[in-house]
């Protein structure tokens, strides 16, 4: 092979050195995280406006395709590209390993690389290097021996060698943008862990009835390890507080959690903002209806009939059943109420309004005494279980403590005896003002015990 030949030949294929220069600086690249944290940004704000978890017929009549909403939103689009549960779509999580890509990266190629150069230090050893400090000063008398215990008094670590002295403080402020990647990673991590293993599920449970929960609406890919299986849930009572003007107060649930033999191992009276947590899954209290109401015609035994919800066009829900008063059902009653209060209006065959009675009392209809026993409510319940929130607490409260840290000013002082010359310099990455002023009370202080007191420095 010639000299000609070996010249052209390509250069082989090596997997890490290309990782090193090529993806590891792309990822690292700052302006490339700002436009992912934008978009993380903008699809959470998309998530938060647009409803998640409805049904298809509540997009296509919220977002129909003439007019679409923008021009371009529309149902279809919306389903198709996964707006309707934007934080657990593949795209969603791909931006955030992304980001979180871009974060580890930068700690690894910008941050750790900081932090090592701020733990290396060497001293000065020729007054020329003062020079290149933005804050230095040359002083006529003064010396290490004077300059080390101030220094140690405003916090600083100090080192000697010979005419040398080297001193720092604030090392926790470089080490406190590492946290905060670090935080951030903590955060991802657990928003990812929770979209993948968490559910959220949705009953409405008559008083009285024990369920386990199965209506899933939404659950990541490994959320089935999520669901309980081995306890349910009885309803004991649900209950609601109205004010004397008719309005809702407040709605409550008691609720129990049973075990796979059915005794009781928690208790607990719930309501709007107080919800029961057991094994990792939060039962809020999120809705009611009327599940159905107990009558008794004549001296017959007391019948269970379900109350369903009426379709109405009228700000507000009612609920109603239709009750037989023949034992051919040829003839009945209708009864509807709109809340728990206890008051229902009863209406005929040919929808005509024959009276209201009240829970406990009777009516006579169609030739029958009607006695309404009990109006049975249902609670609704909003069942979460998001094994990411720990995770992220604990991230957020890390973040915390870094912006903390983060605050925290890394201050260096150099100082020389060369001669019958002292030289000091510092420098610092924050707090510039804060630590000239430092500096001039440092030297201020190195002087006043001197023999021969000079000028004050000038820092240069």
């Amino acid at each position: 092979m010639t000299s000609d030949q070996n010249a052209s030949a390509p250069l082989p294929f090596h997997p890490l050195q290309w990782w090193k220069k090529q993806v590891l600086p792309t990822l690292a690249d700052l302006r490339l995280a700002i436009i992912l944290l934008l978009a993380i940004a903008l699809f959470s704000i998309s998530g938060t406006v647009i409803e998640q978890g409805q049904s298809l017929e509540f997009y296509q009549t919220n977002y129909p395709e003439d007019p679409a909403l923008f021009g371009f939103l529309s149902w279809k689009v919306l389903l198709t590209i996964g707006l309707d549960h934007v934080y657990s779509t593949w795209w969603f999580l791909a931006l955030l390993v992304w980001f979180g890509s871009s974060l580890t990266a930068c700690t690894f190629t910008r941050q750790l690389p900081t932090l090592k150069a701020a733990n290396r230090w060497s001293y000065y050893k020729t007054p020329k290097q003062f020079q290149n400090l933005a804050l230095s000063t040359q002083l006529n008398q003064g010396s290490n021996d004077r300059l080390e215990p101030i220094l140690k008094q405003y916090g600083y670590r100090v080192f000697r060698e010979g005419d040398m002295l080297y001193a720092r403080k604030g090392i926790i402020g470089r080490i406190g943008p590492i946290v905060v990647h670090a935080s951030m990673l903590i955060i991802l991590a657990g928003s990812i862990l929770g979209s993948m293993t968490g559910f959220i599920a949705q009953e409405i449970i008559p008083s009285g009835d024990t369920f386990q929960i199965k209506n899933i609406i939404e659950a990541g890919p490994f959320a089935q390890s999520q669901v309980p299986k081995d306890w349910s849930v009885r309803v004991n009572r649900f209950w609601i507080d109205y004010s004397p003007e008719g309005r809702i107060e407040q709605f409550y649930s008691d609720l129990s959690v049973l075990d796979n033999q059915g005794e009781e191992v928690k208790r607990e009276e719930i309501h709007v903002n107080q919800p029961l947590r057991y094994r990792g899954v939060t039962l809020y209290q999120a809705d009611w209806a009327i599940a159905s109401v107990k009558v008794r015609l004549n001296n017959s035994p007391i019948f269970k009939i379900p109350m369903a919800q009426l379709p109405i066009q009228t700000e507000g829900r009612i609920w109603g059943t239709w009750i037989p008063t023949n034992p051919d059902m040829s003839e009945g009653v209708a009864l509807v109420t709109k809340d728990l209060q206890g008051t229902l209006v009863v209406y005929d065959n040919q929808g005509q309004l024959i009276g209201t009675v009240r829970q406990g009392m009777d009516i006579e209809v169609n030739g029958v005494t009607l006695k309404v026993l009990e109006v049975i409510g249902s609670t609704g319940l909003q069942i979460k279980s998001d094994p990411g929130i720990p995770v992220v607490y604990t991230g957020f409260g890390l973040l915390m403590i870094a912006v903390v840290m983060s605050y925290f000013s890394h201050s260096q002082i150099w100082a020389l005896q060369s001669g019958d010359n002292f030289y000091v310099g510092g420098k610092t990455n924050r707090a510039q003002v804060t630590f000239e002023q430092e500096v001039l009370k440092i030297l201020d202080q190195v002087q006043e015990d001197t023999p021969s007191p000079g000028e004050l420095p000038t820092l240069t």
